[in-house]
Order: C-alpha cells, then structure tokens, then sequence
C-alpha cells in the first residue's frame, strides 16, 4: 500500500516522466487506431511499426546521437514511404494488400536488423540502448523526451479532432465522401500520416514488434462497447491511457518488469474482457440474447399450434394435452414441457390436470403469431409474387421479428385482408 501511495504522489521526477509519458503515447496511439481498425488498416500499423526501424538507425548514424526528435524524424521517413510502397504494390501490380504488407514489413524489418547489428558492432558509445526501439524501454523516459512527445501527442489528438468528421466519414463509405465532393485521397493520406506519427512515437514505449497492438488493441476492444464512433474514441482513449498508468505501475512496483510489455498485456487483458462481458457484442451477451431468441421461437411456435388447434374445433379456449400438442406440430418433449411451463409462468397459459388452455392474453399472443404469418405469406405471393406453395418457410421464420410498425404497413398495403394465399382467414 505504501508503493501504491508513493507511486501516485509522483513525487519521483522520473515516475512522472514515465507515467506522462506512456499516458500520451497509449492514448494518442488508440485515438489514431480507432479510425486505423475501422478503415480495416489493422495490418498496416504492424507493417509502419516494423518499418521504421532502418529510418531510426539511420537517424543515429547521420546524427550520431540518440536524440528523440531525429530519431522520430528518421522512423517517420521510413515508416511513410513503406505505407506508400504497400499502395504502390497493390495498386499497380496483381500483389494482393496482404502479400504486400508482408513484403515490405519483411524487407524494412530485416534492413533495419542489419542496421541496428552494424551500429552495435561500430564501437559507437553512445549507440547503448538504441536495441530497446525493439521491444521498448519506458521506463527509461526522462523530462526531455516528454516535450517531443507531449507535442506529438497534441498534434495527432487536435488533427483528429479537426478533420474527425472526414476521417469518420471515409471510415465507413469513402465512395459517399468522394460523391460529396470531399478529397478522400488527401483525407485518407491524412490518416496515413497520423497512423505512422503514432507508431514512431510509441516505439519508445512498447517498441516496434508490440507498437502494432497497442495502436489496433484499444480500438478493438472499445468496438464492443458501443456503435457510436466519438464513444468508441474515448473509450479507445481511455483504454490505452489507463493500460499505460497501470504498466508503468507495474514496472515501478517490480523493476524487473518491462513497463512497454506490461502495457500490451493489459490493454491486451482488458479486450479479452470486453470480447466476452461487453453489453449486447460480448460473446456472453450474445449467447444471452440467442437463448432468449430460442426461447421466443420456441413459445411462439407452441402458442401458434395452440391456435390453430382452436380454429379447428372452433374452441380457442380448450384445453389440450401435451400429446395433442404434438399431433398438430412435432416438438421435442423436453423442450415442448419447459416451453409450456415457462408460458404458464408469464400468464399466456393455464393448466387443468394434463391439459394446458389459453389465457386471454396467450389467446392473443398465439392470434398476433398466426396473423402476422399469414400476412407474410400474403405479401410474398402478392408483390415478391412467390407460389403460395413456397412460401411457408420464410413465413415460419419472419413472423417471430415483425415489429408493430411494419405490421402497421403490411396490414396498410395488402389492404386489410381477410384471407392468405391458402384461403385461410387471417385473425384480427
């Protein structure tokens, strides 16, 4: 607990530097992800991650020097003309956008290797620790570095800000944008910019081989929790600024530990999350929502047969047995009592002995199902003009999603029919 105080005074001017600095980077780094993963770009932040390894070896070269702003300079060269390159390739040769961002991510990674091996082996002193571009050093950010990448940092959130409508836009339907006139290719230049300025400032942070998950992870895991881009954004935001607070905490805890790798973790621990608790995209609440479909089916199916045991004895209200049940539609025993228990529970259903009746309103129910049925086969041998003997089938499956609204408009347009395609009457 005392850590925990102490790390959260940020009376330590390196802790602060460390947690600022991962702070920007992460948050920054998804913001510009969001719109990356939603143009479907995810393999392009890991081929720009991996490229901009020769640019920051040749940066320290030229300059001699590890100074963050060269460095930056070079890895963004190196990292733009690969995006450019990957282009070049899939639109001017039969090269799929795939096999190209394999090329060049090889190509760039194994120069940048080459590079990197030279200077380690040119007795260069001050080459000590340029290997950490690989897998990140966080922890080793000092008060200088902050400036460089807090302006960065600035630059990339207040350029999306500015242009978040376009970049939005072009997400989703870039041929929409260019019909209203809008330049897609600067915009999606743009994009292309700011996802290489991300990249080559979060490879202090978490290196070049994880940079690419932690600028597509946030954005991922924030796609679960709403449909709305600016939310996902902040989320997205929030996630990376929250997995880099949490990494550097880690690292300041236990100082064996890499704060970069610990950051990829978490984010990468919070989507796993996300993937299986997120409301209504979660795979649990998915699962959730399909059982309750099932069930609904299920119900809807039985109160059907129920009805339309009453239209032939003219007798809505009578009760029938389980067997009866099964004579006018086949369902599995076990799935045919819960269904029945389950409907009795919410009220549609009575039980008398071994014979189960309508209520009023399961009376109902099992009225609206046989309308909206009938009215959909109606429809499709009207204006789909399908054979009234081929249309059972999409009616059986339809007739369980009509809202009120469209059923409002099928009554409107077939004119408030009273028979369907079988000369059967359609209850109201």
């Amino acid at each position: 607990m005392d850590t925990f105080f102490e790390f959260f005074s940020f009376s330590d001017p390196n802790v602060v530097a460390v947690v600022i600095g991962s702070v920007l980077l992460t948050a920054s780094s998804a913001v510009v992800g969001t719109f990356t993963f939603l143009r479907k770009k995810a393999l392009v932040g890991d081929a720009v991650a991996h490229s901009v390894l020769p640019g920051i070896c040749l940066a320290f070269i030229l300059s001699g020097s590890k100074n963050p702003l060269f460095l930056i300079i070079g890895a963004f060269v190196t990292g733009w003309i690969s995006l450019v390159l990957i282009d070049n390739i899939t639109t001017k040769s039969k090269i799929k956008e795939d096999s190209a961002i394999a090329i060049v991510l090889s190509v760039f990674f194994g120069i940048g290797i080459l590079m990197l091996t030279h200077i380690q082996h040119s007795g260069n002193a001050s080459q000590t620790g340029l290997d950490s571009f690989l897998f990140g050093k966080a922890a080793a950010l000092v008060g200088s570095d902050l400036v460089t990448f807090g302006i960065v940092a600035v630059i990339l959130l207040v350029t999306v800000g500015l242009f978040f409508k376009e970049l939005k836009l072009i997400a989703f339907d870039a041929s929409y944008a260019r019909a209203l006139g809008l330049p897609v290719k600067a915009i999606d230049l743009l994009l292309t910019t700011l996802t290489v300025l991300a990249v080559v400032t979060g490879i202090q942070a978490v290196g070049v081989i994880l940079m690419a998950a932690m600028l597509i992870t946030p954005a991922a895991a924030a796609r679960f929790w709403t449909n709305n881009v600016k939310t996902m954004t902040m989320i997205a935001a929030t996630m990376g600024a929250v997995s880099g607070l949490t990494g550097a905490y880690v690292s300041y805890v236990a100082p064996a530990m890499p704060t970069g790798p610990w950051i990829v973790m978490i984010i990468s621990a919070v989507a796993l999350l996300s993937f299986f608790i997120a409301p209504k995209r979660g795979i649990v609440s998915r699962a959730v929502s399909q059982r309750k479909l099932q069930y609904q089916i299920m119900d809807e199916n039985l109160l059907k047969a129920l009805f339309h045991l009453g239209e032939e004895d003219d007798d809505t209200y009578k009760g029938r047995t389980a067997e009866e049940i099964v004579e006018k539609r086949h369902f599995p025993k076990s799935r045919l009592m819960s269904s029945l228990k389950r409907l009795r529970r919410e009220g549609f259903l009575t039980k008398k002995g071994s014979q189960w009746a309508f209520t009023e309103a399961g009376k109902l129910k099992g009225q609206r199902v046989v309308k909206l049925h009938r009215l959909w086969e109606l429809y499709l041998s009207k204006y789909v003009k399908i054979a009234a003997d081929h249309v059972h089938e999409d009616a059986e499956t339809i007739e369980h999603i009509i809202t009120p609204e469209i059923e409002a408009e099928l009554e409107r347009m077939l004119e408030y029919p009273e028979m369907d395609p079988h000369e059967e009457r359609i209850p109201y």
